[in-house]
């Protein structure tokens, strides 16, 4: 049996998650950075698990398609895929709904730009619900948008961003919104996200859809949507995309 004041701490502590996720507007540029911290070395691509969904294995995008269908347009070359810029987002050909979601990619070496315009895309839950990508190595931006961050709602515990031109890893498990038969939300997304390794998010709870300068509320959509990465202009690479399906 749970005590009533193990509850009510329980409750009290995520009041004041909830509160202080208020306190900070949008893109507030004096909210706290995250601390540093230096991962591993990169290593080789991840190899899927047996029961794994291969979305990118380094030879094509059969799995994807463009933003408004019709092929996906982006290079594919020695093993990874790269932004093209101006060809528009991708997304798979696919619907998910809670997965557990492997991305490896890289920013560009070297690197132009600062802030927002340096080795920016992200990916995309249920082409809905963005972690941030971008080159956060030396390189400042507003906390709720900087690498690994749930774009515009929470900024990650760390920044545990590699050097541009070598490879990093986000593995995130999700846990998409439930919305009862009346369209009303029943209980809202979840992200646990790892950076490189280290944790950055701990079953973060998503506010609504994530967007620029805005919070969103939720709007009922289909239990499965597709992944989607981001043309932002920057020609970011990708490889070894797989996921685990946890419906």
């Amino acid at each position: 049996m749970v005590s009533g004041f193990l509850v009510g701490a329980a409750c009290a502590v995520f009041a004041a998650a909830a509160a202080a996720q208020e306190t900070w507007p949008v893109h507030d540029p004096n909210r706290p950075q995250p601390p540093v911290v230096t991962p591993g070395p990169a290593g080789p691509p991840a190899a899927p698990p047996s029961d794994a969904v291969v979305l990118f294995d380094g030879r094509d995008l059969s799995a994807w398609q463009g933003e408004k269908g019709g092929p996906a347009r982006w290079k594919v070359e020695n093993g990874y895929v790269e932004v093209a810029a101006k060809t528009g987002s991708i997304k798979t050909a696919r619907g998910f709904g809670d997965c557990q979601l492997h991305v490896e990619w890289m920013a560009p070496d070297p690197p132009s730009g600062e802030g927002q315009g340096r080795g920016n895309s992200g990916v995309f839950l249920m082409d809905t619900y963005e972690v941030q990508v971008l080159d956060c190595y030396g390189n400042q931006t507003y906390a709720d948008g900087m690498t690994a961050a749930i774009y515009g709602q929470h900024p990650p515990l760390v920044n545990a961003c590699r050097k541009p031109g070598e490879w990093q890893t986000f593995d995130i498990v999700f846990r998409r919104p439930r919305f009862d038969k009346n369209g009303k939300l029943e209980s809202p997304a979840r992200m646990t996200v790892f950076h490189n390794g280290i944790l950055v998010h701990d079953a973060a709870e998503l506010t609504g859809p994530t967007a620029h300068k805005a919070r969103p509320p939720y709007a009922a959509h289909a239990d499965r949507l597709p992944i989607s990465l981001q043309d932002h202009g920057n020609p970011t690479r990708f490889r070894a995309i797989w996921l685990r399906e946890l419906e």
